[in-house]
């Protein structure tokens, strides 16, 4: 696949302003479109947008197929809430009251049980585990009555006649979002602006994916994790990252066409022009850790599905958009499997100006045209944080060698240390790779008080937001002329 030359914005949708706590799918979206087609950015990348569960993370979800229901718009009760940050603790049940209230108000039709049809596959498990969740309250489904926690045919029937109304209420909730989505869609169409979606490798393992599909991952009889998953110990932490997402068993998901992973992609590219797949590297090997562990580093790396996952999306679903995040320990046989598929790698500007032999490949005179060029992730510091941060906290390195990165980040980039943001903007949208990503608060100048995710740090994560007054007349202008003069 090759990407036409363009720039895009990494925004995720609940950092958008708005009136109740957290950004919607409503006005504000469609107003950051306009702010998108004035500058001439063509694409929108968000992160996964499915209900969040364990602390906030939109890479663990109850479900990878069901939206956010925190990202539905709807009408304000006045409450006021802070303007850039996201109070989840707060901001949860006031929009649980909002759209309970829209949901008493709304009368199913013929485009409500369309929807409920054609999303069966997914949407009636989802609504049954949200249900059930709810009666158990709020406990993970390995501690659920043992009935409903195995499946039980004859306990499930009676769990649906007793929550019938509150099955409903979650099916309508979900054609709420995918009403919204669609609209917003189509308004990115009339601008020719394409979204794209991010799909983490793993599900978590309290979701409705792994309660309906448990033969499809690596299970205790009690349903618990036998492995988990993360990374080894890497830049951002000593004892890795345990994840602790439950593993695919990838024998039994060989032996039935790799069906679960069709149905996901086919279902993301429902929603989205181009899917980021977050940790590619590990369908060609991934990070085993034992289910009991606390940390990472007793791990192994376990040979993963390869070409013969790909190859059956492909049959299945003919060539389609995926960028392959390809960061981390990347062998020449993740590289080989990326490139085997087409399918553009990652490079992040914040990394080229290190010590190690990995900085070299994202350095802009190392890029291939094929390549999505960020100054730095919602993993990262913005840069601004980054430029200004002594290192400690946010990795491994000594401060010694951030010094050395930083002396050679201005000798490469002729710069002075003023203004880093736009001086990695600049290098980023001058290269030849044909795609660049940038997250709001670089555009904006933003520091580490804007930052996304601290991987690894249990919570005060993906809470940042930005308002209008920060998009001031003169970084609309900025950005326009840069997009343009490099011919984006």
């Amino acid at each position: 696949m090759t990407l036409t030359r363009a720039a895009g914005i990494l925004l995720h949708p609940t950092s958008l302003p708005g009136p109740n706590g957290i950004g919607e799918l409503g006005d504000e979206a469609h107003r950051f479109l306009d702010f998108l087609a004035t500058t001439g950015i063509t694409i929108w990348q968000v992160l996964p947008l499915g209900p969040t569960g364990y602390g906030d993370s939109p890479y663990q979800c109850f479900s990878a197929f069901a939206g956010n229901p925190l990202l539905i718009a709807a009408p304000s009760d006045g409450k006021a809430f802070p303007a850039h940050t996201v109070d989840f603790e707060t901001v949860i049940p006031h929009k649980r009251a909002l759209l309970d209230r829209a949901i008493a108000s709304f009368t199913p039709d013929d485009r409500y049980r369309a929807f409920a049809s054609a999303h069966a596959s997914w949407l009636d498990d989802y609504a049954l585990f949200m249900a059930l969740k709810d009666a158990h309250g709020g406990a993970a489904w390995t501690t659920w009555e043992s009935g409903a926690a195995r499946r039980d045919a004859g306990a499930l029937e009676r769990w649906r006649q007793q929550l019938a109304g509150e099955i409903d209420r979650y099916r309508t909730e979900q054609y709420f979002f995918y009403s919204q989505f669609d609209a917003l869609r189509r308004a990115c169409k009339a601008r020719g602006i394409l979204i794209m979606g991010d799909l983490p490798i793993y599900v978590a393992h309290d979701s409705a994916d792994v309660w309906a599909d448990r033969h499809d991952f690596k299970l205790r009889e009690d349903g618990r994790p036998i492995v988990q998953a993360g990374v080894p110990p890497d830049y951002f932490s000593a004892t890795g990252q345990l994840w602790g997402n439950p593993i695919y068993d990838w024998s039994a998901m060989h032996a039935d066409g790799y069906a679960w992973w069709i149905r996901r992609l086919r279902a993301s590219f429902e929603l989205f022009d181009i899917v980021r797949i977050d940790h590619f590297r590990g369908f060609e090997a991934y990070w085993e850790v034992p289910g009991d562990a606390s940390t990472a580093v007793n791990g192994r790396w376990v040979e993963g599905p390869g070409e013969a996952l790909f190859e059956a999306v492909t049959a299945a679903l003919g060539p389609v958009p995926i960028v392959a995040e390809n960061l981390g320990v990347i062998t020449p046989a993740v590289e080989a499997l990326r490139e085997q598929f087409g399918y553009p790698g990652m490079s992040i500007l914040q990394f080229a100006f290190g010590t190690d032999a990995e900085a070299d490949k994202f350095r802009p005179h190392n890029f291939p045209r094929s390549r999505v060029v960020y100054t730095g992730t919602h993993d990262n510091d913005t840069t601004v944080g980054w430029w200004e941060s002594s290192g400690q906290g946010d990795s491994t390195r000594a401060s010694e060698e951030v010094a050395r990165e930083k002396a050679f980040a201005l000798q490469y980039l002729g710069a002075d240390g003023r203004e880093m943001n736009w001086t990695l903007i600049r290098a980023a949208l001058a290269s030849v790779a044909n795609t660049v990503i940038i997250p709001l608060q670089d555009v904006l100048g933003l520091g580490s008080e804007a930052r996304m995710n601290l991987p690894g740090r249990a919570s005060g994560n993906w809470g940042w937001r930005f308002s209008w007054d920060q998009i001031t007349p003169e970084i609309v202008e900025r950005l326009r002329t840069m997009i343009a003069v490099y011919e984006r």
